[in-house]
């Protein structure tokens, strides 16, 4: 008898790399996460916060501050980073705005984070939306502070004008990544439209401060990095927040490394130096997360600058 020889198996995934103690969290699952969840179901509203598989949702869910996703919960792009489903959207819902308001009234929110999916079967891409839930909440909670993050409406010049007449506090646009790596993550996304919208935003509405956010671990290079943040600065951008990819699925661009603690301080340094305002950068930072504090520390800035011995460039 022939002795009998192993099989090993031929395409066999290789090991994911186990996460660093620094990315581990805990599962959510406090009153407060629980409370905010219900409440989400019941006015039948998205959150990115769960449909971006965030990290942080446990901590800001706690304590009662959520990023709400309007336009749907099914994006025309299908960007290679992002977990949010893609496909075919659901007709427009016009009630939307006044649920989110609602919700916001509910939670008794001093700071809101009004984003989307893309919606590039819209004329606008939906900045009537944007702006309807601006004004709505505003009517509500006039105190409330409403930062918006933004898809790029295709370069339509006249859906950002919609959005910005509406008077949110913050515009905020994500770069995700440096441009060489925007084919292959960025699905439908160009990153010199990108520049532009937030310089567009600059020179329409030089009230309204301007941020944008950074995704490392996709194989890009520390200068590409530093040279992303210098093209922003060009275009007025005050607050960035720079944090970790993380692959939602073996079905995503896939991830090259880890970065330490210390090299994302090291980046916040580099931004700070080249004169962003306000600088969030971490492995769990995301566009939102303690956004109220970023537009503090900006308010703190521009007060300084306006002051008569104030020396700050915004």
């Amino acid at each position: 008898m022939a002795p009998s020889i192993p099989l090993t198996p031929v395409d066999s995934p290789a090991p994911r790399p186990r996460k660093p103690e620094w990315l581990k969290v805990k599962a959510p699952g406090s009153p407060g996460y629980q409370r905010l969840k219900t409440l989400m179901r019941e006015l039948k509203l998205h959150t990115v916060c769960e449909e971006a598989h965030c990290p942080n949702i446990g901590e800001c869910w706690h304590y009662g501050t959520a990023t709400f996703m309007i336009l749907g919960d099914v994006c025309t792009r299908a960007c290679a980073y992002c977990a949010v489903a893609h496909g075919r959207p659901a007709t427009l819902d016009l009630a939307e705005p006044a649920r989110v308001a609602d919700a916001v009234a509910t939670m008794e929110l001093q700071y809101v984070v009004i984003t989307s999916v893309d919606r590039d079967d819209l004329k606008d891409g939906g900045a009537s939306i944007f702006a309807e839930t601006i004004r709505r909440i505003r009517q509500q909670i006039p105190s409330c502070r409403v930062e918006v993050l933004i898809p790029d409406f295709q370069g339509n010049e006249a859906a950002l004008h919609t959005v910005l007449d509406a008077g949110p506090d913050v515009l905020n646009h994500n770069t995700e990544t440096v441009p060489r790596l925007y084919r292959m993550v960025r699905s439908g996304g160009r990153y010199p439209r990108t520049m532009e919208l937030l310089d567009r935003s600059r020179r329409y509405a030089p009230a309204i401060p301007t941020k944008s956010g950074v995704m490392v671990g996709l194989g890009e290079e520390k200068d590409e990095i530093v040279q992303t943040f210098r093209d922003l600065r060009e275009v007025g951008c005050s607050i960035l927040t720079v944090g970790q990819y993380l692959r939602p699925s073996v079905d995503h661009a896939p991830m090259t490394r880890y970065y330490h603690p210390d090299e994302f301080r090291e980046l916040k340094e580099i931004a700070l130096d080249l004169g962003f305002v306000h600088v969030e950068s971490g492995p769990l930072v995301r566009s939102s997360y303690h956004a109220h504090e970023q537009t503090e520390s900006y308010d703190a800035a521009a007060g300084a600058a306006r002051s008569p011995s104030g020396s700050a460039a915004l």
